[in-house]
C-alpha cells in the first residue's frame, strides 16, 4: 500500500529578538508584518531596522493574511523526511495585499491548479518549541 501524501511538516523555528513577534503571531493565528512609522514601507522578513530608510521606528501590525501567487515550483523530488511524503508540493513567493512578498508553501490543493496570480489565505501550521513558546509556521491555501 503506498504512503498517503501529506503536507510538508515544519519545526520549531529559530527565532530571535528580531523575529519573535512574527513567529508568536504565527502561533496565534496572525500573520504579523512590520511597518516604519517614518516612511510607511511594510516590510517581511521582521528586521530591527527599516529595510528602505534604515529608521528603527518599527510598529508591528497584523495583516490580512491574503495575497496571490507571485511565482511558484512544483517540488517533485525531495529525500528530506519531513518533505518526502509531501511530494510533488508548491514552494511559492505570495505577494502579500500588504505589499511584501512571503516565501512559503500552497497547500491543500492540487499543485497541478496552481497557477500565476492565484488568490490565496494564509493558513498556519503549529510548531511549538522545545521551552513551551506557541509558535507557527504560515502557508498559504486557495482563497
Amino acid at each position: 500500500m503506498a504512503d498517503e501524501k501529506q503536507n510538508p511538516e515544519y519545526s520549531a523555528p529559530a527565532i530571535d529578538w528580531e523575529s519573535r513577534a512574527y513567529w508568536e503571531g504565527a502561533g496565534r493565528g496572525e500573520l504579523v508584518l512590520q511597518r516604519c512609522r517614518d516612511c510607511g514601507v511594510v516590510q517581511h522578513r521582521p528586521r530591527g531596522l527599516c529595510a528602505s530608510c534604515l529608521s528603527d521606528d518599527i510598529e508591528h501590525f497584523v495583516a490580512s493574511g491574503r495575497g496571490e501567487v507571485y511565482t511558484y515550483s512544483v517540488v517533485r523530488q525531495n529525500q528530506m523526511p519531513a518533505f518526502a511524503k509531501a511530494v510533488p508540493y508548491v514552494v511559492s513567493y505570495v505577494q502579500l495585499e500588504e505589499g511584501p512578498q512571503l516565501l512559503t508553501n500552497i497547500v491543500d490543493c492540487d499543485p497541478d491548479t496552481v497557477t500565476i496570480g492565484m488568490p490565496v489565505k494564509v493558513d498556519f501550521v503549529p510548531t511549538p518549541s522545545k521551552n513551551g513558546d506557541v509558535l507557527g509556521v504560515p502557508r498559504f491555501v486557495p482563497a
